[in-house]
């Protein structure tokens, strides 16, 4: 059973729209998954367009892929490398921490993850 960054179980991230590498609702990777798609995120209009200019278009409908594309208030397991381009760019999404796999605290800290986490 895949865990978050908290060490609890991972919980589900979206299903509407189903997320993650797998589609199966949860941030969780494997070795296929190259671009680690392990952070949950919330959506906000400023992470959609920062992650569009970064080359990672979140917000235009792919339907070859079902990708239904995302709105503010959307979650979705994202690339971490988008993830740590947003930080380094002090534009840090809203990060789901229950639903982010552990893996993640390999290469943002505790710390730095509750900074960006959601506020209920």
């Amino acid at each position: 059973m895949a865990k978050n960054v908290l060490g609890t179980e991972l919980e589900t991230c979206c299903i509407d729209p189903l997320t993650g590498f797998y589609r199966t609702g949860k941030c969780d990777t494997g070795s296929e998954d190259r671009g680690l798609h392990t952070v949950c995120v919330r959506m906000t209009d400023e992470f959609l367009e920062f992650a569009r200019d970064s080359g990672n278009d979140l917000i235009t409908p792919a339907p070859d892929y079902g990708f239904v594309g995302l709105v503010a208030g959307n979650q979705w397991c994202v690339c971490l490398a988008t993830v740590v381009e947003a930080i380094k760019a002090n534009k840090g999404p809203q990060i789901v921490l229950e639903s982010t796999h552990i893996s993640v605290i390999e290469f943002l800290d505790i710390d730095t993850l509750k900074h960006y986490a959601v506020k209920s």
